[in-house]
């Protein structure tokens, strides 16, 4: 097991989806406080998780190591279009492999998603950062992890171990919250 600390960061509708039905991320779903909240995260990340239709496009983005999920390579690969990516299929390699690849043994390992990448972690998760904007409905649109909106993101949470904890208001005019959903 690596000595990474496996954290994830999501902001949800409030039916638990990360994005709209054309699996794009709507302007009504990005706040300041949210963005800032998340941005801050990622500056301190030892490496970014997350699926090929995933990326934070920030300004520092292109300076952070990240592991991608794709089912284009067998185990592991070094991305060719960007030096400081590490192409991963969980289906030929651990984690653990991917992230010794990627450079990264210690730290914290972001996992940003989507919802296959964010369902792969729901056992190891030591810290979920589950934001939800409560007045944003996006009723067809990507949920946050497999089995939503069956169940909310809260509950799958819980059934895996996980229990919130810190609450932080990132927009009060909006009541966006981010809550720290951590492993007993």
């Amino acid at each position: 097991m690596s000595a990474l600390s496996i954290v994830g960061y999501v902001i949800v509708s409030a039916e638990g989806m990360l994005a709209d039905a054309a699996n794009t991320m709507p302007p009504e779903l990005k706040f300041k406080g949210d963005q800032e909240f998340f941005a801050s995260a990622l500056d301190r990340a030892a490496v970014i998780v997350h699926g090929r239709n995933s990326y934070e496009d920030q300004p520092n983005s292109p300076q952070r190591k990240r592991i991608i999920l794709t089912r284009s390579v067998k185990a592991i690969a070094s991305d060719p279009t960007n030096a400081k990516a590490t192409l991963w299929n969980p289906a030929g390699a651990t984690f653990e492999e991917a992230s010794a690849h990627a450079g990264v043994q210690s730290g914290t390992a972001a996992i940003i998603g989507g919802p296959v990448v964010f369902g792969l972690f729901l056992d190891r998760y030591d810290t979920f950062w589950l934001s939800v904007a409560p007045h944003v409905h996006l009723p067809d649109g990507e949920p946050c992890f497999p089995g939503v909106p069956q169940q909310t993101p809260q509950a799958l949470l819980t059934a895996h171990g996980l229990y919130a904890t810190d609450v932080k208001i990132l927009d009060a005019a909006h009541d966006v919250r981010v809550t720290a959903w951590r492993r007993r």
